[in-house]
């Protein structure tokens, strides 16, 4: 079943078309976004997430057009990820992550059990529980970012669109994400921008966006996939088979 979808989407920016023509739609499982810089991934998200108002096509999720949703009901289905979020450095790491719930709660309402085990469990998937009570501004550039998408994960919305999530995380805490963006996308519509091409191809599928057109839409192990990619960015990789996975290297010479 497709969750999110895009049709015939096109988006002008500052009088430059960002996306032409885009067609796609998103069932249940992790995609990965790639394209050079400039392909329009980013302001691709922004449609989907609704924060964009395309010029021509619409969005769709769950089969109705995204821009009739009333925005709680929005809030509830869609959490969005910025590529550089700003939250109040005079929030603590758990106010920060309860925001998630406020499309749940309202500004009004007492968080129940539930939302208290949302964000719990949110916090323990990003491993920053032990800083619960540290405000972001002592956090450093990762930690923060791991709060930012444990706040996303607190919504509980059946989509998630994260732009950049590996932004300014170590190795380590890099194959962490990618292992529970594995696991979330047992049970939900996860798409993510990500710039590291052998994460990207640890996905279920991977779009490739190139001149604000989609270049190829496919599961991460075709062939004509890891074609795709390398003629997208000009011959500059090559994908081979390590150890079992996928991996883009660089063709230096």
């Amino acid at each position: 079943m497709t969750a999110l979808s895009a049709h015939q989407l096109g988006v002008v920016l500052a009088g430059r078309p960002v996306l032409r023509g885009v067609d796609v739609a998103f069932a249940p499982g992790w995609t990965a976004v790639v394209g050079p810089n400039g392909a329009g991934k980013s302001t691709l998200l922004r449609a989907l997430a609704g924060l964009l108002a395309p010029q021509a096509g619409q969005v769709r999720l769950d089969g109705a057009p995204l821009a009739a949703l009333p925005p709680r009901q929005r809030a509830q289905r869609l959490a969005w990820l910025a590529q550089s979020g700003e939250p109040s450095g005079e929030l603590t790491v758990r106010q920060t992550v309860a925001l998630g719930r406020l499309p749940h709660l309202g500004l009004l309402a007492e968080p129940g059990p539930a939302d208290h085990a949302a964000i719990e469990a949110a916090m323990a998937a990003t491993q920053c529980t032990a800083w619960a009570g540290r405000r972001l501004a002592a956090l450093s550039g990762g930690e923060r970012q791991r709060v930012l998408l444990a706040r996303a994960l607190a919504t509980c919305a059946p989509v998630l669109l994260l732009d950049e999530p590996t932004t300014h995380l170590d190795v380590p805490h890099q194959v962490a994400l990618a292992r529970w963006l594995r696991s979330a996308a047992a049970t939900r519509t996860v798409v993510a921008v990500v710039h590291d091409l052998t994460l990207a191809l640890a996905a279920d599928r991977v779009l490739v966006l190139a001149d604000g057109q989609v270049r190829a839409h496919a599961p991460a192990h075709e062939p004509a996939l890891h074609r795709a990619i390398e003629a997208t960015f000009d011959h500059a990789v090559r994908i081979v088979q390590l150890d079992g996975a996928w991996t883009a290297l660089p063709r230096y010479l």
